[in-house]
């Protein structure tokens, strides 16, 4: 019979029933049954003493081993068995835990318990959350600079930047009149950022740090550090001219050159023989060279007549050639001198997409005061008189059949030039055209463009349906709707 109640027991060591040793003894006294969580709203992330935040979905394995961390050292005079989830309002910022307990009483008998703890979740933001929020609160912060009058080259940086998901990390993306600022909160950051623009545009850096405090008694400098990346200053379609040095080492050049791609190396083409180049950031940096001319000075000519080059003499010592380009010899006239009977001669690259009547953009270097130091000790005879750059075409019928679209940066603007939008235009324009560019850009197909079957071979230039990705647009009937369960 129990001691306490003389309820007929089996036989134990406290010879009391059940509810008299529960009586007795609680073996939970200690352990708290409350406890506090603190949780970031804007990250998502519960913070694990002393200043780890860490990523727990609720009723996950990760939170429950977080919620028993707080009471382990009550813990350590008992057994744990089991613990779980009691299930809770998502919103009610509470969340309960169902422990089972053994412990040792009273001559050896073992006595198993089940109680409940509560857990109140409480917002606090955490740090890097308070850095983002407070913008000017940065460590590391690089600076991208161009010395151009145009933002082409800003604009493919920008799609290779979502592409590769190197936004992420940012606290915030400053556009200013010649470059960008992107600011970070930690210098590994900042410098993971320069060894990426390195790789993927010809450019050179430098570092700097500035000394914001120290405590002495930890020997602890806080820094906040400057990456400055000054990318080359040529861009596609440029007509540049190149030292005497420079041309030779390329499988003697003609000094006189088109810009037709700049990707991680400056790709020149010579429109008198197709031979190509590259040139990496290394090599620009100790022969340097500048644009002969501004965008902005593009003529407009009209093809009077062409001639295809079938072959031409190699020179000595000569480079490769292109494939995808045709070497032609045409009679241009400038639109605004229809006129006059002043026509043109010169060799152009693109006798693959130009015939009689088309109108194409040019430089004259004919009429025209040539402000460059290597091109003023070039022999006048060697310097064209013309230079195509590309096929015009009608901008507004381009733009009402472009049923594609591209993916923006989040950045505040500063500064803003009436141009910008021509400059993306022209940029939208390149993209078309080049289909070695187009490999390094995310590109979404746009809805609300009807999709026309084109059989028109002479028009301009389209992008395939095959190379779009789809916008992934998600709306009540994807996700079950208002109330439903959503996957993670």
């Amino acid at each position: 019979l129990c001691c306490q109640c003389g309820v007929a027991i089996p036989p134990n060591p406290a010879n009391m029933c059940v509810g008299c040793l529960r009586a007795q003894v609680d073996i939970t006294e200690g352990i708290p049954k409350q406890g506090t969580l603190h949780f970031c709203k804007q990250c998502e992330r519960y913070l694990q003493p002393p200043g780890t935040w860490i990523q727990c979905t609720l009723e996950s394995r990760e939170l429950l081993a977080l919620c028993l961390k707080k009471i382990k050292a009550s813990l350590s005079k008992v057994r744990l068995i089991d613990a779980g989830f009691i299930w809770t309002e998502p919103h009610s910022k509470r969340l309960k835990l169902k422990l089972t307990v053994q412990k040792e009483v009273i001559n050896g008998a073992v006595l198993q318990q089940v109680f409940v703890v509560e857990y109140i979740v409480q917002s606090q933001m955490c740090e890097d959350c308070h850095r983002i929020e407070a913008k000017d609160f940065w460590k590391a912060v690089v600076q991208v600079r161009q010395k151009t009058l145009h933002k082409k080259t800003f604009y493919y940086l920008e799609q290779l930047i979502l592409k590769h998901r190197l936004h992420q990390n940012t606290l915030r993306i400053k556009e200013i009149h010649d470059g960008l600022d992107f600011y970070y909160s930690s210098k590994q950051q900042a410098q993971k950022m320069v060894d990426f623009l390195q790789c993927t545009v010809p450019s050179r850096s430098k570092s700097s740090q500035r000394l914001i405090s120290h405590d002495i008694h930890s020997n602890v400098y806080n820094y906040k550090s400057t990456f400055s990346v000054e990318i080359v200053p040529i861009c596609k379609d440029n007509v540049v001219c190149l030292s005497p040095k420079l041309a030779q080492s390329l499988g003697n050049m003609s000094q006189i050159c088109v810009c037709i791609r700049v990707t991680s190396t400056i790709h020149l083409i010579d429109p008198s023989t197709l031979q190509i180049a590259e040139i990496d950031g290394n090599t620009y940096w100790r022969h340097p060279f500048n644009s002969l001319f501004h965008p902005k000075q593009l003529e407009e000519f009209i093809i009077m007549d062409i001639n295809r080059v079938q072959e031409k003499k190699k020179g000595a010592g000569a480079g490769a050639r292109s494939n995808k380009h045709t070497l032609a010899e045409a009679w241009v006239q400038k639109t605004s001198e229809l006129n006059t009977d002043h026509q043109y001669f010169c060799c152009t690259h693109l006798g693959h997409i130009l015939n009689p009547g088309d109108l194409v953009l040019g430089f004259d270097l004919a009429n025209c005061n040539l402000n460059d130091e290597f091109a003023n000790k070039m022999n006048p005879h060697h310097i064209p008189d013309v230079i195509l750059i590309k096929k015009s075409y009608d901008r507004t019928k381009r733009q009402r059949r472009r049923n594609w679209k591209l993916k923006e940066l989040e950045r505040d603007r500063e500064g803003m030039d009436t141009d910008d939008e021509r400059q993306y235009q022209d940029f939208l324009e390149d993209l078309e055209e080049d289909e070695a560019i187009r490999k390094n850009v995310n590109i979404y197909r746009n809805a609300d463009v009807p999709v026309e079957s084109d059989t028109d071979d002479d028009g301009p230039p389209r992008i395939s349906l095959a190379e779009m990705l789809e916008d992934l647009h998600i709306s009540q009937d994807a996700t079950g709707g208002e109330g439903a369960n959503m996957m993670t």
